[in-house]
């Protein structure tokens, strides 16, 4: 009897924990990571009664978890990659709207500008129309500093989720090894501690959901490694994250692995998971986004100042720039950045921008080999120098030169360059009189009045273009200009298919003579004599005389004495050739030019914003992607270690019935054991 109600009690157990198992997997439905749970029975001793051997029962031997690793990497993979791509869509997505939509972009007001250029151009004595472009300028410079104000709150807003993420990731990398420790100790019994382990691995998901991590199971640990190969965990060990100001760009936060004796930058080798995709979206999109939207406003402020410069304005002075100078004392110290690790007392460089138009968007790392020598490497990759900081000239590297500003430098120091980074924040209308807008031509040309042949002159210009940022000697040239006026240009007769010229200063003395072919258009390079105020020449450094050429272009046949003036164009307020000038502007190439032809700044802009769309039109194609791919890693998973609640109801109804049968044979052992004894 014994026997039958020992075999009756080891079903009663099995069936109880069975049923304890069911329910629990019942009540971890909705639990993330958890994994589905079973009891494992094993059949009895046998008991040898002569003729056989009969069984005693059953015995739980184990709570299996119903796990398959190969799915479980799987998952883990998809959710950092899921990650990385929402994290980069979500970034690039409102940079995108920013820079192409009519009301937050560029090129609506880019129009508008011209457009009311192209008003004042028609009519250059009309106040109200120079009025409105210097607010149309004021309109786009204010875009400007938008964008790249928003711009650099984006980049703040990574820095701050960077840091908030990095504090996660310890707290879960921590929790890793703190389960590692408890799962060893627990496993030493020779049981698994299942629950335990599923919390180890939903830690492990997460922790992907941040950064994308890899792990090898060693010893009943898991070891978890970033990157290439940095362990954030080794056992019952935890590494740190920590965040802070790069030591090469202090507005854009590095992240450090923490050793006990060292910390290393893991920036670069950063990818996966929620701080992957931030960094990936900052190293991609929006650095050469800022570089880039700054190289246009550093192309659209010089190009327009400079035509400026060119011509005269209302009140018969040369012109004045529209926008603030690219090579302000502010602008050339803030393109660089130096390192934190540089020598006590090494100073920062000037950076000063020499052609707008060779300009890229790439950053540039500067390392001195000596305290005078220095070697550049482009953000692209490309290596430059040797170069030395007192060179003279100063070599141009892409449309920009260095110089030290201050200190002395040592072997190892090393800067930053960012030469068009910040310069869309830093633009400014700066003019604020109508009058002083330069719409007129600074030369004229005037037929004589007794002229009797059919010569033509078409209206001059300058023969080298005037330095609206050179100061005193800019200053200089410009009123050598108008003190140098008028010249005569007196034609003799024509004599063998030629026919001469002689020129003639204010003072009727000569100073030039030349030939033309008459009947055809022929070029005239005229070199003027430069006069101060009071007529005296302008003398060089060698005690020569300088200076400045004309260009015109005379045509047809002038007769013997025919002559024609060139004069300074002071009363030209309806002179509108430099406003032409400035509306050639919107179609030239001045952008890129020093890698091919180039292209005009209007053009640059929408090739910004159709890069960005692209990329972002791609982020949606990929995070689409690895949604998929990890909704289909969840469901395998899923198939294997999730619970079906219809199943485990199933199996709650067996084991309850199992239960109930080991009762009867327990009560089958009883009654017969009563009516054995009644009977005796």
């Amino acid at each position: 009897m014994s026997n039958l109600i020992s075999i009756g009690l080891s079903g009663l157990n099995a069936s109880q924990a069975a049923l304890a198992i069911t329910s629990n997997n019942i009540a971890n439905a909705a639990t993330s990571g958890y994994s589905r749970q079973q009891a494992v029975q094993v059949a009895g001793g046998m008991q040898n009664i002569g003729v056989g051997f009969i069984g005693t029962g059953t015995t739980l031997s184990d709570v299996r978890r119903i796990y398959n690793s190969y799915l479980d990497n799987q998952l883990q993979t998809a959710t950092s990659l899921n990650t990385d791509a929402l994290a980069f869509q979500d970034q690039i997505t409102s940079v995108d709207k920013l820079l192409a939509d009519r009301d937050t972009g560029i090129s609506s007001v880019l129009t508008s500008f011209f457009s009311a250029l192209q008003t004042a151009s028609a009519s250059p004595s009309d106040v109200a129309s120079r009025q409105l472009l210097l607010t149309q300028a004021q309109t786009l410079s204010n875009r400007f500093n938008a964008i790249s104000k928003q711009m650099s709150q984006q980049n703040d807003n990574i820095n701050s989720q960077l840091d908030t993420m990095t504090g996660q990731v310890n707290k879960l990398t921590a929790n890793i090894a703190e389960y590692n420790k408890q799962i060893v100790q627990m496993s030493a019994s020779g049981n698994t501690p299942n629950n335990l382990i599923d919390a180890r691995n939903e830690a492990v998901r997460q922790l992907n959901e941040l950064v994308g991590v890899t792990v090898q199971e060693r010893d009943g640990n898991l070891d978890v490694y970033l990157g290439t190969g940095q362990s954030l965990v080794t056992g019952y060990q935890a590494n740190t994250l920590s965040v802070g100001p790069s030591p090469t760009d202090k507005s854009q936060y590095s992240i450090s692995i923490n050793y006990q004796t060292f910390s290393s930058d893991v920036t670069s080798v950063v990818s996966g998971g929620q701080i992957g995709g931030l960094l990936r979206y900052r190293d991609e999109v929006l650095n050469p986004s800022m570089n880039e939207l700054g190289r246009v406003a550093l192309v659209v402020a010089d190009t327009i100042n400079s035509q400026l410069g060119q011509g005269l304005d209302a009140n018969g002075q040369f012109g004045s720039g529209l926008f603030s100078s690219i090579n302000s004392a502010a602008a050339i110290s803030q393109r660089s950045l130096a390192s934190s690790g540089n020598s006590a007392g090494s100073g920062n460089l000037n950076v000063t921008i020499t052609n707008s138009g060779a300009l890229s968007t790439y950053d540039y790392e500067v390392k001195f080999t000596s305290d005078k020598n220095y070697t550049v490497r482009r953000s692209d990759g490309t290596e430059m120098g040797p170069f030395a900081i007192d060179q003279d000239p100063a070599p141009e590297i892409d449309g920009f030169t260095l110089s030290l500003n201050g200190g002395t430098l040592a072997a190892g120091d090393s800067f930053k360059v960012i030469p068009t980074r910040a310069a869309a924040g830093s633009i400014d209308t700066v003019l604020t009189d109508a009058n002083k807008l330069a719409f007129a031509g600074p030369i004229s040309a005037t037929a004589g009045g007794g002229n009797g042949g059919t010569g033509t002159i078409t209206q001059p210009n300058l023969g080298e273009r005037l330095d609206i940022y050179g100061g005193a000697e800019q200053a200089q040239m410009q009123e050598a200009i108008k003190h140098s006026m008028p010249v005569r240009v007196v034609f003799s007769d024509a004599s063998g298919g030629t026919q001469g010229y002689k020129l003639f200063d204010s003072k009727g003395a000569e100073i030039g003579s030349g030939t033309i072919v008459p009947g055809q258009d022929n070029k005239l390079s005229i070199n003027v004599p430069m006069r101060d105020a009071s007529g005296a020449p302008i003398l060089d450094g060698s005690g020569n005389p300088r200076t400045f050429s004309v260009e015109t272009t005379v045509g047809g046949s002038p007769a013997g004495n025919d002559s024609f003036t060139l004069a300074f164009n002071a009363e030209g307020k309806s002179d509108n050739r430099n406003a032409q000038s400035l509306l050639d502007l919107q179609t030239k190439a001045t952008v890129g030019t020093g890698a091919g032809a180039g292209t005009s700044f209007t053009s640059a802009y929408a090739s910004l914003v159709e890069r960005v769309g692209a990329k972002a039109n791609q982020a949606k194609i990929d995070s689409t992607a690895s949604g998929a791919v990890l909704d289909s890693a969840k469901a395998g998973r899923a198939s294997v270690s999730g619970v079906n609640l219809d199943d485990e109801a199933a199996s709650l109804v067996k084991f309850q019935h199992y239960y109930t049968a080991s009762s009867q044979i327990i009560k089958t052992a009883q009654e017969t054991f009563s009516t054995l004894i009644n009977a005796l």
